[in-house]
């Protein structure tokens, strides 16, 4: 009896330890989203790094039509995940991964200098007061002003790729700086922040103020607003470090 209960106990606890271990097994599947005036292929250098390492990457394609169809873009592609996701956004992509992020397979957030709004709060809420330098066509979209982008949009990135940006840009519903937020998902799932310190569209000390708020676990980068093109590895890092912390 003494050697069968010992045979239990011994059993019972390696069942522990490869539940433990499998409950700390790293999030496998990266969901990205991309920003206003930008298309998924910003997403080059960390998409290439995540794939590297391991990770199931899927980019969005938002449209930029409004955060109803934004928000229903990246439902689809979560639809197509296998398990649990961290789902990232950038700049306006923030706005849409809040709302999205409500998703059961999504476990963790990450925001590379993005709108973190709370519930009720708009995308513009938090922008700089006085006009923003862009065009409005006939049908509610916006372009950003070429001089403006190559400027203070994406001044760290090699210029041809800066004037690609600025000329391959994806015109954004200005109906989205409008819209309230009503699910916040940062409130129930833990979030990850890169701030970057450099950015010339949201103060960075705006990007701080969402950080804190959410309690993100929060770094640091001297970078634009598309620091994660310009310093993919550290924007890479973070959402694997989110895909390790989600996975605990």
């Amino acid at each position: 009896m003494t050697r069968l209960r010992a045979l239990s106990v011994a059993t019972v606890s390696i069942a522990a330890l490869w539940g433990a271990a499998a409950t700390a097994a790293p999030v496998k599947n990266i969901v990205l989203v991309h920003g206003a005036w930008a298309d998924g292929s910003g997403f080059r250098g960390v998409y290439d790094i995540l794939v590297k390492d391991g990770y199931n990457v899927s980019v969005v394609a938002n449209p930029d039509t409004g955060v109803a169809d934004d928000v229903a873009a990246t439902q689809r592609v979560l639809d197509r995940q296998d398990g649990p996701v961290i789902l990232v956004g950038h700049s306006y992509g923030g706005t849409v991964i809040t709302e999205a992020g409500v998703d059961p397979k999504v476990v963790g957030l990450v925001y590379l200098a993005a709108f973190g709004p709370d519930e009720g709060e708009t995308t513009g809420q938090y922008l700089p007061k006085g006009p923003l330098p862009i065009k409005v066509s006939k049908d509610g979209l916006a372009f950003f002003n070429r001089d403006a982008f190559l400027g203070g949009f994406a001044p760290d990135v090699p210029m041809p790729d800066r004037v690609f940006m600025a000329d391959a840009q994806v015109p954004l519903a200005v109906s989205v700086f409008t819209v309230p937020i009503t699910h916040p998902a940062w409130k129930a799932k833990p979030s990850w922040y890169l701030v970057s310190s450099n950015d010339q569209i949201i103060p960075p000390d705006v990007e701080r103020m969402y950080a804190k708020r959410m309690k993100a676990t929060t770094e640091e980068v001297a970078g634009s607003h598309v620091a994660f093109i310009s310093h993919p590895d550290v924007a890479a890092h973070l959402i694997e470090e989110a895909a390790k912390g989600a996975g605990k």
